[in-house]
């Protein structure tokens, strides 16, 4: 299905994931606006691979992630939803983890895979101290979490799921604030990720890593609370 936003002229498709649906935001053919290339390469001229010696030099007030050395444009900020989502996320673990070793972090935090791969997930926990520097995080956290928004669905669910694979990232949680459903991934044996599983706003997630943690979806969506959904974007 595929529906046109009146105002920045985007195509809003669904893709198929796993075993669920979503929305995901895509340029009109004829369109090519900066500001508006969210989670897809940037329109500058990259004719090498953006590196952190390049990233380290863009003004602070933008916020942007490298892949494979190409840069992606994070902005607008994401919705009132998504940032509820968020919070309420990075409280469990945070209350969760206390006087434990792992650490629980909320976006914009830099976490630095490689020379070439610099990221910034919504919410992520590092059990390993070496990795938490003054500045970033070097190396895979344990467990990355991305809410999707229609802009950067796609990224999260195709380009951010094989990055977080290659660097051995235990577990990536994708959730969708909209349709209030969370889709997790383990690493197995053999380095990849297995087949999603999908979790409904009712139920209780229990991590992999940190063990034993486990993750109220209610509260996270705020099940019962009052809320206007939005019609097909932000």
């Amino acid at each position: 299905m595929t529906t046109f936003h009146p105002r920045i002229n985007l195509d809003i498709q669904e893709i198929q994931t796993g075993s669920a649906t979503v929305s995901v935001a895509r340029m009109n053919a004829n369109e090519c606006i900066k500001e508006w290339h969210v989670g897809y390469p940037s329109t500058k001229k990259q004719p090498q691979k953006v590196s952190w010696n390049d990233y380290i030099t863009w003004p602070d007030n933008e916020r942007w992630e490298i892949i494979d050395g190409v840069a992606y444009n994070m902005a607008p900020a994401p919705s009132v939803k998504h940032q509820i989502v968020a919070g309420n996320l990075y409280s469990q673990f945070d209350q969760k983890l206390k006087n434990k070793p792992c650490r629980p972090f909320i976006a914009p935090v830099d976490v630095v895979l490689s020379e070439y791969d610099i990221v910034q997930p919504d919410v992520f926990v590092v059990c390993d101290k070496k990795k938490i520097t003054e500045g970033n995080i070097q190396g895979a956290p344990d467990v990355v979490i991305e809410i999707l928004s229609p802009f950067t669905a796609l990224k999260d669910l195709r380009d951010k799921k094989t990055l977080y694979e290659k660097y051995g990232v235990k577990e990536y949680i994708v959730i969708d604030p909209i349709e209030e459903y969370v889709e997790r991934f383990r690493l197995g044996k053999d380095g990849m990720y297995g087949k999603g599983e999908i979790f409904g706003p009712q139920e209780v997630l229990k991590c992999i890593s940190p063990e034993g943690i486990k993750l109220n979806l209610r509260k996270i969506f705020e099940v019962g609370e009052s809320f206007h959904r939005p019609s097909a974007t932000l």
